[in-house]
């Protein structure tokens, strides 16, 4: 083989070499730009309602307005203020404050203080109070006794109502991400927060009750004398027409 079949065979291979390697680099970067969908599918579950919307604990003020009758509570406002009293016994702390108007038009007010002291004291709750003042914007309204106090309450941590996005934008593919809406859900959450008696529940279960000593061993009793240990409930129904005699 002379040299010049030589080079030319160098040369051919050079060529199927460079071919070979520009037809691999396309292959490469598909490789690499291939989607993982099982990583695609897991990144759209939408967020829980309690992500979105969690309910927490704050310290809220709780208040009610009274209106007394020439320093005299009323049998409404007297059941207002036994309400208030049980609030502040469960959830409440520091002082109870007893807000008066002032420059209303039905003149003082300052006569209710002792008759809200005393309903308070009666509730156990009459160590702590307070009394102050208000300004009345307006004069020819009825002008309200104000009591109040800072208690634990359960609220949504966010402002429900709030459209952050247009749920039918066609400017952006935002809204396209296959996720519930900003504000689905924070309605559910507020209802159920307004229905907890007890805020501290929200924060964790309450501890277990002692166990029914007498009801276990009464259960273990019959199972050892191959009785049925369940409790069989007699209800004896009267005759409606009987009842006043005949």
């Amino acid at each position: 083989m002379t040299q010049t079949n030589v080079a030319k065979n160098r040369s051919a291979i050079g060529l199927i070499l460079r071919g070979a390697l520009v037809a691999a680099v396309p292959m490469t970067l598909a490789a690499c730009g291939q989607v993982d969908r099982l990583a695609t599918t897991a990144s759209v579950i939408p967020d829980t309602v309690e992500q979105r919307h969690p309910i927490v604990l704050a310290d809220v003020p709780y208040s009610v307005d009274l209106f007394p009758i020439q320093g005299r509570l009323e049998h409404g406002d007297a059941s207002r203020v036994d309400q208030l009293a049980a609030h502040y016994r469960q959830n409440g702390h520091g002082p109870i404050t007893i807000m008066l108007p002032q420059g209303a038009a039905g003149g003082s007010s300052a006569g209710a203080v002792n008759a809200i002291r005393a309903r308070l004291a009666a509730s156990g709750v009459g160590g702590h109070v307070r009394v102050g003042s208000y300004n009345v914007p307006d004069r020819t309204m009825a002008a309200a006794v104000r009591v109040s106090f800072a208690g634990l309450k359960a609220k949504v941590a966010t402002q429900c109502g709030e459209w952050p996005d247009d749920l039918a934008s066609a400017s952006s593919l935002h809204t396209w991400q296959n996720k519930p809406y900003w504000n689905m859900g924070c309605a559910y959450q507020n209802m159920l927060a307004v229905q907890v008696g007890n805020p501290r529940d929200i924060a964790g279960p309450r501890g277990e009750s002692p166990a029914d000593v007498r009801m276990r061993m009464r259960a273990i009793g019959k199972v050892r004398q191959g009785n049925d240990p369940g409790t069989s409930w007699k209800v004896q129904n009267s005759n409606i027409g009987s009842v006043g005699g005949n």
